[in-house]
């Protein structure tokens, strides 16, 4: 059976939008090993249609460590606009609960989710997230989106704690049963 992580980059104040715009300062060799600890052990990405569009425009041009992971293993994309998939991706264009509870149940792959704040909603809502990494900068942005709505509530189980020296706390949960 599969399984789903979900990796975020957040503000204080919950904030989610356009990280590459304000996490930068925050990014240390701490930070770098955290991504490493979660990416290296990943087969498979889960990714709504933004967070796809900005990867799939930025990754193919990078080299170095991780770039020929990241660039070859399979994207499954949530989206109901896109209509020719590149970057070794697949479209999830209708019921994306229904497949992703299929991909879950009929694969192995360890999927993991960065950014999304759309599906990773979804997914929650529907219990089919087992873990979640927020990365928690010290900053407060004061708008754009946020992770979590008014009516989003769940419970989650602490599974471990790290902070950087750069002030980042790095909150991983695992999803309540």
């Amino acid at each position: 059976m599969g399984r789903i992580t979900a990796s975020i980059y957040l503000s204080l104040d919950g904030i989610m939008e356009e990280p590459g715009l304000w996490h930068m300062p925050y990014w240390d060799d701490e930070m770098a090993n955290f991504q490493r600890e979660v990416f290296y052990p990943s087969d498979a990405l889960l990714l709504g249609r933004v967070t796809y569009e900005g990867f799939a425009a930025a990754w193919p041009k990078m080299k170095g460590e991780g770039a020929d992971e990241m660039n070859g293993m399979p994207k499954y994309v949530a989206t109901a606009t896109l209509e020719e998939p590149q970057w070794n991706a697949s479209f999830i264009k209708s019921n994306i609960v229904e497949e992703v509870t299929r991909l879950k149940r009929e694969t192995d792959h360890q999927f993991l989710i960065y950014g999304s704040g759309q599906l990773i909603r979804s997914l929650m809502e529907h219990n089919l997230i087992d873990e979640y990494h927020f990365m928690v900068h010290p900053v407060v942005l004061g708008k754009g989106k946020r992770l979590f709505k008014e009516q989003d509530k769940r419970g989650l189980k602490l599974a471990g704690v790290k902070t950087t020296t750069k002030g980042v706390a790095i909150l991983s949960y695992q999803a309540s049963e």
